[in-house]
């Protein structure tokens, strides 16, 4: 494995628009011991156990290394029964990835023995899953610090984890240290699969031990999984090149890796095997799939080819950057089949100017190029997007180009978000001269026009029937039943419990914004 044993240097991340490093102060750090690459810290009264920490530096370089793959992965002797009679709980914020990431922390404590509880008060192991994409997320993760300090105090032998992408954050893992010193363990995003060495390390040693990769190791195979229900995600590929100027994840993620086909391919075959109805291929751009190979030529397109070929129902993917959105891509998800028809397509602004200090790497125009190019080989597609308002220098025409763009393509939904700076990237510096008021109001009028494509894009679903994968009771009526179709669309419908997992017709009956009501077509019972 390519992991950073060096001493950490104590020091404070770039400038942003949190630079933690004005309000903490590590003077007084004192060096207890130095040992096989790991250093002991005393800070403010604790033992701080470095065995890595994030550096930006590291976590922007992208080197020509290999990138191995193991296939051996297995819980250590010592820790199988480390968790007997244990329960833990797992918090996770943000994206997919992370979802996914938790089912293999999941997956890694239950074979240590540990048990799953929903009420953390009952937990011996708490871990929060974290998310760096935004401001408030961060946010949310202190404030729950801050209430989890309580539960710590009351049950001193509790264990407290921060992970996810905010560990990847030099200033964010200094707070942790400075001013949540009752936290047990800080790892990132590319040693998960260490969990249960740091968890021995955290409770033999009773210090805060914070190992953090800046730099992506290799591909972990086999690494257990705990999924629920009747969807799957599946990591194709992990990290990106892409370098958006407002984006943190090139930083956390690191550099992009693709698994091998076959390695996928087999996954998705034992997950249909399994009796899972959907799988989600994910990546931070899962359209770079197969670009790292030197050894072959195998793209996304080739993939999708594939999983078009096994027995599963259906195959959605996210998320696509608009750039390495190809041809062959477009051809494959034209075929149909078990392919979904809905498309995630951030577009992230209308206007060419902003698009460009945003280093997106496209213009309006090539983006509606490839919206047109969608659209004609697949004419049932559904597109959502996401959308940043008032990102420096936004002019007026600026936003009003990014309104004129969503009604031309017409999305079905998109997750709209006022630009939030992250420390570290090149964006943070620029001057942010949009009042937020003025951030506030574009916002506002984006969702307007959005909840008005949605709900006219709904109502052409009158008297059409669709297909809906059913995922269990409406949290609003418990007689109602609610599913997903192919497209995505939400749905509910009356019918009986037993058909939750199942695949049903629905004639869709009335609309609403953000959903669609039906009645299930009973001589179309359950299909696949």
């Amino acid at each position: 494995m390519m992991k950073e044993n060096s001493s950490p240097n104590l020091k404070f991340g770039p400038g942003g628009s949190k630079d933690y490093s004005q309000y903490f102060n590590f003077s007084d750090a004192k060096v207890i011991s130095e040992e096989e690459g790991k250093t002991t810290y005393r800070i403010k009264g604790r033992n701080i156990q470095i065995n890595s920490q994030p550096d930006y530096k590291e976590g922007k370089r992208r080197g020509k290394e290999d990138i191995e793959v193991h296939y051996g992965f297995e819980i250590p002797e010592e820790m199988r029964d480390f968790g007997k009679d244990k329960l833990y709980h797992i918090t996770t914020y943000g994206c997919q990835m992370n979802e996914h990431d938790t089912e293999t922390m999941k997956g890694l404590l239950e074979q240590m023995g540990y048990h799953s509880t929903e009420d953390r008060n009952e937990a011996d192991l708490i871990l929060l899953n974290t998310c760096a994409i935004r401001e408030n997320a961060e946010d949310k993760v202190f404030g729950e610090l801050g209430h989890l300090k309580t539960l710590k105090l009351e049950k001193p032998g509790l264990m407290l984890g921060v992970c996810g992408c905010m560990s990847q954050e030099e200033g964010v893992v200094n707070r942790i240290m400075m001013k949540h010193s009752f936290v047990d363990m800080i790892f990132g995003t590319h040693n998960i699969h260490r969990l249960p060495q740091l968890i021995q390390e955290a409770v033999f040693s009773k210090e805060l031990v914070v190992e953090v990769w800046s730099k992506e190791g290799d591909i972990i195979e086999n690494l257990p999984k705990k999924r629920e229900g009747m969807r799957a995600w599946v990591n194709i590929m992990y990290g990106c090149d892409k370098f958006c100027t407002y984006c943190i994840v090139p930083f956390t993620r690191g550099k992009e890796r693709s698994r091998r086909p076959e390695d996928v391919i087999a996954e998705v075959r034992e997950l249909a095997r399994q009796g899972f109805k959907e799988i989600t291929l994910l990546g931070q751009n899962v359209n770079a799939y197969g670009k790292d190979f030197s050894d072959l030529e195998y793209t996304f397109g080739d993939l999708m080819d594939d999983m078009r070929r096994i027995d599963i129902p259906r195959i959605r993917f996210m998320t696509s950057h608009p750039r390495d959105f190809d041809d062959r891509l477009i051809e494959v998800l034209a075929k149909g089949g078990n392919l979904s028809e809905h498309i995630h397509l951030p577009v992230q602004s209308g206007s060419t100017a902003v698009l460009k200090k945003m280093s997106r790497k496209y213009t309006r125009e090539a983006y509606l190029e490839l919206v047109s190019k969608i659209k004609a080989s697949i004419p049932n597609a559904v597109l959502t997007s996401d959308i940043i308002v008032g990102f420096p220098g936004e002019t007026e025409e600026q936003f009003e180009e990014t309104l004129s763009l969503v009604r031309e393509v017409g999305y079905d939904m998109a997750y709209t978000f006022i630009y939030s700076p992250r420390e570290g990237t090149p964006a943070a510096g620029m001057e942010d001269n949009v009042p937020m008021a003025v951030k506030s109001e574009r916002l506002q009028r984006l969702n307007d026009l959005i909840k008005e494509l949605s709900r006219k894009n709904n109502d052409s679903m009158l008297g059409q029937m669709v297909e809906v994968l059913v995922e269990g009771e409406s949290k609003n009526n418990a007689h109602m039943l609610s599913g997903r179709s192919s497209a995505n669309k939400l749905v509910h419908f009356e019918g009986p419990q037993e058909w939750i997992g199942s695949f049903r017709k629905v004639r869709i009956t009335d609309t609403k914004t953000w959903y669609i009501k039906g009645d299930c077509v009973a001589e179309a019972a359950a299909v696949h």
